[in-house]
């Protein structure tokens, strides 16, 4: 039964981190071809397997740097850290902005409406202030590194980030 449940972690492991990195891979391909990132390294789609092929390359490869340099400086557990992270500051942003929607905005001031974005903005809050000063540093750094990189994209947020525009190209 062990080795069962070996194999069956391992696989299910394998597909997981396969369709991240082509989830991770098909965002960068939108990314870049809306402009957010350099179209003509991200925007490439290889022509005979039609896939983002320089996206899942350079995920790759950032994920075998990055798990060459947890297992060094912190292992698994700061990896995962590093994951709920981020996480947990979009859940927060999720709850936050569900609470803003619902109760500020269209002034349905109700216990339903209120008490269960307050509660997952609380819970994810005290979750956060849990995570290690490592992972908070390594996220912060993180997190500016993407704020100076918007910056300069749109010209200290002046100009347009992301073109939204609907494409007519079929590989979209």
């Amino acid at each position: 039964m062990f080795v069962v449940i070996i194999v069956t972690l391992l696989v299910a492991n394998g597909g997981s981190g396969a369709g991240a990195l082509l989830g991770a891979a098909r965002l960068l391909y939108g990314m870049g071809r809306s402009g957010a990132l350099p179209r003509g390294f991200f925007g490439y789609i290889d022509p005979t397997r039609r896939v983002p092929r320089n996206n899942v390359w350079a995920v790759g490869l950032f994920a075998l740097v990055g798990a060459l340099v947890l297992e060094r400086t912190g292992g698994y557990d700061l990896g995962a850290q590093l994951l709920n992270f981020g996480a947990l500051i979009a859940f927060m942003g999720v709850n936050l902005a569900a609470f803003v929607h619902y109760f500020l905005r269209r002034r349905q001031r109700t216990l339903g409406n209120s008490l269960p974005p307050l509660a997952g903005f609380a819970i994810c809050l005290l979750l956060w202030l849990n995570l290690s000063w490592t992972a908070k540093l390594v996220g912060l750094a993180w997190v500016i590194l993407g704020v100076a990189f918007g910056a300069w994209k749109t010209r200290g947020f002046r100009g347009e980030l992301v073109n939204f525009e609907v494409s007519s190209d079929p590989d979209a």
